[in-house]
């Protein structure tokens, strides 16, 4: 039992990013699908509304419950926001990108590439997150 404790404390900003990235690809594809299918918004707006709710809730688990970055003071917010965002805005111009190439342009099955699209996104974004965004000191 201890090990598996342990096991849980060494991985517990990778699995709540896996629980958090699985609720984040949830609602960026629910809206995704929602604009396009039901809506009828364009793809590449559906991609961005979808990108914009999706980082919108990943920054506040992200912050608050991956990786236990509790503060908000101005200098912590100053690092977070800019990076977290930028960061982001990245992994959302290649999302657009990708759903561009695929479904605009090879006419190949939107769902399937938006789930295709946001794995790719989710581990650029931990990588970010880990190593630049919210690093321990």
């Amino acid at each position: 039992m201890n090990k598996i404790k342990a096991l849980l404390v060494k991985y517990k900003s990778l699995i709540m990013y896996a629980i958090f990235g699985v609720l984040t690809t949830l609602v960026n594809v629910l809206t995704y699908y929602l604009c396009f299918n039901v809506l009828s918004i364009s793809n590449v707006v559906s991609t961005i509304i979808a990108w914009v709710l999706a980082v919108a809730f990943a920054f506040v688990t992200n912050k608050l419950w991956v990786f236990d970055s509790k503060s908000f003071d101005g200098r912590t917010l100053a690092h977070e926001i800019p990076t977290f965002f930028g960061a982001r805005i990245a992994t959302g111009i290649l999302d657009v990108l990708i759903m561009y190439v695929t479904v605009d342009v090879l006419n190949m099955n939107p769902t399937i590439w938006k789930l295709i699209s946001n794995i790719i996104v989710i581990i650029l974004n931990y990588v970010a997150s880990k190593l630049v965004i919210f690093k321990k000191k």
